[in-house]
């Protein structure tokens, strides 16, 4: 609890125990009566009473506190003293348990906050010196000693450690960091020192953009948000001056028509409405809804902009889904070798690795790193490479020749046509075929898991698009399990064929497109639901997107949908709840069936009900 809350506890055990000595102490004159009353009334309601006549100075008039302070007043003002203290006990209880539920909900989103740097270590005249994030310019070397979170994105020029990016991607597992690779901000050094050459601002940093993000989301609200804030702006005053007019009305009524005014049994029943009619359940459960279903995702390393886009995804039917990078790792490996008559998989793999290995091309590097071992670059002469075809070269005086199906029919050499898919690399020996090594971008290994878990939370149609040639694309399509696939595309055909796909959907669903290069950026824009690989992705891409997925892991589109359509679950059961009770309430508080303590149920208790019923969406 907070010291503010721990307050609020005290004053409410002080006017408990005050009012239950009060309600047993046998007093006979009205005025000690009221005085006695009066202490654990303002004990418990003197902020209460302020807020209302602030409100009404600011021309705020129309809110639940002046609701509590009239209803209150007015019941002491009539003399039901317990009833009025006892209302403004009950609404203290109610709002220190909304309180207390809404800093819980706040915890994840606090978490996440931790991974804001505090300093970065800048090395000067050989001492290192903290200094402000904001401060270090790019390509400054900063040092991260054990225990210290990375300040600003960069490269490791020294050092090898591994890093806990829980705060970021919501995985428990470290990672491995060497010598050369990326580092993003926000991650935690566990083990070694790194010294790192930073490559943007703080501001541009990864997390600055997450944190900018999470503080922004609750601007971006969602239509049952809306909607309950325009139903609080004119509910509030229509039940005030029906209170007003049930507590006059009736009486003149009767007193026209020759009968007994009863003025204080219509008062007592029009403060009974106010207390009802108190919108409390309403206006903080469903915002606490979608804070916490905000909360939860991001705690499982799902970032989403706002509570409209967590609502717009629990209504998404079509996913359409860029492939590299996206569904694939994005990365060339060896996934085939297929060696001739001969010759053995490790010397085709050897003569593969050298001849390639002058050269920077992925599918070289993939070669090499299949390969794994360190490459004497002494046995290989005469390197010779061949636009379009491959290369050739000396390796340990025999002519070796690397390249594509163009290569070998230049050379006039028979080779095997491959039953796999993937970027072929045929090789000889000496001007006999020696075999051919495919070369693939690897499917990630949670995708096809992915597409069954979005067709299992309600997506319709799972579409990937891609640049890659149509024989490749059919396969991984094949393999993953998506509905639909177009290859051989342009990124302005992407466009395209989102725009087919929104002119046939209905008006209530919605597109979401999941993609990860600046070409997706477009995309992302057009779409309904724009959802970004975050770890891996591009910034244009992040920043153009509404969701991101910060450790690339498709499946957890399936997870962030489930999290939405539990969250408008609970804020459709909170909106039913509230307004049943409160409306059916009203109606039996009009006719006398209602007292005081039913109607503290109907706010209060509704109030609680709906608060602990919206902390559900954390899980």
């Amino acid at each position: 609890m907070t010291r503010k809350q721990k307050k609020v506890l005290i004053r409410i055990l002080m006017s408990t125990v005050l009012v239950i000595a009060f309600y047993f102490i046998p007093i006979e004159n009205p005025y000690i009566r009221l005085a006695f009353f009066l202490i654990p009334y303002l004990i418990i309601g003197y902020d209460i009473l302020r807020k209302a006549i602030l409100g009404i100075f600011h021309g705020e008039v129309f809110d639940e506190n002046f609701l509590m302070a009239v209803a209150t007043v007015g019941a002491i003002v009539i003399g039901e003293y317990v009833e009025g203290t006892a209302v403004m006990l009950f609404y203290q209880i109610g709002e220190l348990f909304q309180s207390y539920a809404v800093g819980k909900s706040r915890k994840n989103i606090t978490e996440l906050m931790d991974i804001r740097p505090d300093y970065a270590n800048v090395e000067k005249d050989g001492q290192l010196v903290q200094v402000e994030p904001d401060e270090v310019a790019i390509g400054t070397i900063i040092t991260v000693q054990p225990g210290e979170k990375v300040p600003i994105d960069g490269v490791i020029v020294s050092g090898s450690s591994s890093l806990n990016t829980s705060a970021l991607t919501g995985e428990s597992l470290p990672r491995e960091a060497k010598e050369g690779d990326e580092v993003i901000s926000g991650c935690v050094n566990i083990s070694g020192v790194l010294r790192i050459r930073t490559t943007k601002e703080f501001g541009e940093s990864t997390v600055s953009k997450i944190l900018d993000l999470v503080e922004n989301s609750s601007m971006k609200k969602s239509r049952s948000e809306n909607f309950i804030t325009r139903f609080a702006r004119y509910y509030t005053p229509i039940v005030c001056f029906g209170a007003l007019a049930l507590a006059l009305c009736p009486p003149i009524i009767n007193i026209i028509m020759g009968n007994p005014g009863n003025w204080m049994q219509w008062a007592f029943r029009a403060l009974t409405t106010l207390v009802i009619s108190c919108p409390c359940a309403l206006v903080i459960s469903i915002p606490l809804s979608f804070f916490g279903g905000i909360g939860g995702a991001s705690a499982k390393g799902i970032l989403i902009k706002g509570s409209n886009y967590l609502e717009a995804l629990s209504e998404t039917k079509y996913v359409v889904c860029d492939k590299t990078g996206t569904l694939t790792k994005g990365v060339f490996e060896v996934t085939h070798i297929e060696p001739a008559d001969g010759i053995s998989k490790e010397e085709l793999l050897e003569m593969a690795a050298y001849v390639e290995s002058y050269s920077n091309h992925p599918i070289s590097k993939s070669l090499k790193k299949a390969y794994g071992k360190d490459i004497d670059t002494a046995r290989v002469q005469n390197v010779e490479e061949i636009s379009g075809h491959g290369v050739q070269a000396l390796v340990d005086e025999r002519r070796i020749a690397a390249g594509n199906v163009k290569l070998m029919k230049k050379l006039g050499v028979s080779y095997d046509v491959p039953q796999n898919v993937g970027t072929e690399v045929h090789v000889t020996i000496d001007g006999r075929y020696a075999g051919f090594i495919l070369i693939s971008d690897v499917i990630k290994p949670n995708a096809r898991e992915a597409v069954y878990g979005l067709k299992e939370a309600g997506v319709r149609q799972v579409v990937m698009l891609t640049g890659d040639a149509k024989r490749v694309a059919d396969a991984a399509a094949k393999e993953i399990g998506v509905d639909v696939v177009k290859s051989e595309l342009l990124p302005a055909d992407k466009v395209a064929e989102v725009e087919k796909l929104l002119d046939t959907k209905g008006a209530k669903e919605k597109l979401a497109f999941v993609g990860d290069g600046i070409n997706d950026a477009p995309v992302l824009s057009r779409a309904d639901l724009g959802i970004a690989m975050g770890a891996l992705g591009s910034d244009a891409a992040i920043e153009a997107a509404d969701i991101v997925l910060m450790d690339d892991d498709p499946a957890k589109i399936a997870t962030a949908m489930k999290i939405s359509k539990k969250t408008i679950r609970i804020v459709h059961q909170n909106i039913v709840l509230a307004l049943v009770i409160k409306f059916g309430c009203l109606g039996l508080s009009a006719v006398g069936f209602v007292n005081m303590w039913w109607a503290i149920f109907a706010d209060v208790g509704v109030m609680i009900i709906a608060v602990i019923n919206a902390t559900r969406a954390l899980k």
